[in-house]
């Protein structure tokens, strides 16, 4: 969704932009929330996907982190040294959004629940595919305007 002053600029629900949404004063921020916003700030501009694995202390606490992770769509490990993986997109694709991955990193801090994450894999520079067969000029334009590389 864009708004109707900038078109260019991708927003959620709220209106807010990811950078935005995730530059919000935050009073408390927790340590794992913290690393999430600084890796995303670290990020190129077109950036599209990121894939993080999250592992927590105390395996004593994972499923209480399970029902936290849950929110974000958190794949679980199976037999492995980290407890999940985390994709993220930024403006499409098969993944929970920037702040919504934050959100549930704070949660996780202030249920008191420490841990690390590590990023596996980041990709930038990709468009979507949209099938364009009927849509007028205008609206093609106007994608490749805001999907341009």
């Amino acid at each position: 969704m864009a708004s109707a002053q900038n078109p260019a600029a991708d927003t959620g629900a709220s209106g807010a932009t990811v950078a935005q949404a995730l530059d919000e004063p935050r009073p408390r921020e927790g340590p794992l929330a913290r690393a999430f916003r600084r890796i995303v700030e670290s990020l190129p501009d077109d950036w599209t996907d990121l894939e993080l694995d999250l592992r927590i202390a105390d395996e004593s606490r994972y499923v209480e982190a399970a029902v936290f992770m849950v929110t974000c769509n958190a794949q679980p490990y199976s037999h492995h040294d980290w407890h999940w993986r985390v994709r993220v997109a930024n403006n499409f694709g098969h993944a929970a959004s920037a702040p919504t991955v934050h959100g549930t990193l704070a949660l996780l801090d202030e249920a008191g629940i420490e841990g690390e994450l590590v990023v596996r894999q980041t990709r930038s520079g990709r468009v979507e595919v949209t099938q364009m067969w009927g849509r007028p000029q205008s609206v093609r334009d106007e994608f490749r305007r805001r999907r341009a590389q």
